[in-house]
Parts: structure tokens; C-alpha cells; sequence
């Protein structure tokens, strides 16, 4: 038989300070800028990828996820550490975000949703004027 030790395990503030069951429950994301798209790539690990469900309403993304295990009769579980239950992340998406074209896909356990820069919030060259009477005094 196996054992677990967990001297601590009825305090349920030590096991979310300490990255405990709580804090495991998160899915950890990264985010960055590659030229002009912005990419979220979050940690999805076991989802079945019909659960996944990604929403933008007023600049703000959702994303939602179920995992589960699965259940044999006869079975009894010695070790849970897994969680188990709905993932939820958000996000505050600045308005430079282009979302109308945010793209989605899933692999490997991963999440990747790519958002283009919005053209309003690409650098652009400004072309400088200078009046007619400046160039006559040159």
C-alpha cells in the first residue's frame, strides 16, 4: 500500500500559501508580444478540448475548461493530486487587441489564442510638411 505523508493536510490557508491542491487548481498562462500579434498560451493539461470554451465580451477573455477523471467501478483511488472540476482564467485585453480576429488552438495540453495588434496600435511613420515659405528662405 502506498502512504502520503502530509503532516499538514486539515490546513486548507497553508496548502494555498504553499502551492497546495487551491493554488494547483489554477492553470498557469504566459503571455507575449511577437511582432504584431499577441499570444496567451495557457497550461490545460488532461482537457478534453470539447470543454474548452474561450469568450471575449468588453475587452475582457474567458476561458473556461473541465477536467475530469475518469471513473472505473472497482477502482479506488489512493493518491488524488489532480485537480479535477472547472478551470476559469481571465484576462483584461488592452483595446490595441484586434479580438474580432483572436484565433484559438489546443496542443499538447496547451492553450495558444493569438490576437493581432490592432492597426490603430502599430507604429506608423508621419510624414513631416514644411511650408512653402521656409523652403524659399533656405
Amino acid at each position: 500500500m502506498l502512504l502520503r505523508t502530509a503532516p499538514f493536510r486539515n490546513f486548507d490557508a497553508f496548502d494555498q500559501f504553499f502551492g497546495g491542491p487551491a493554488v494547483r487548481a489554477a492553470a498557469p498562462l504566459d503571455a507575449y508580444r511577437d511582432g504584431d500579434t499577441f499570444y496567451v498560451e495557457i497550461d490545460l493539461p488532461g482537457v478534453d478540448p470539447a470543454t474548452i470554451d474561450a469568450t471575449v465580451d468588453r475587452n475582457v477573455l474567458t476561458v473556461r475548461a473541465e477536467r475530469t477523471h475518469t471513473q472505473r467501478e472497482g477502482v479506488r483511488r489512493v493518491i488524488t493530486e489532480r485537480a479535477t472540476g472547472t478551470v476559469t482564467r481571465r484576462l483584461v485585453l488592452g483595446d490595441t487587441l484586434d479580438t474580432d480576429r483572436l484565433e484559438a488552438s489546443y496542443d499538447a495540453g496547451v492553450l495558444t489564442l493569438s490576437i493581432p495588434v490592432a492597426e490603430k496600435a502599430r507604429p506608423r511613420k508621419i510624414e513631416i510638411s514644411t511650408s512653402q515659405r521656409e523652403l524659399a528662405n533656405a
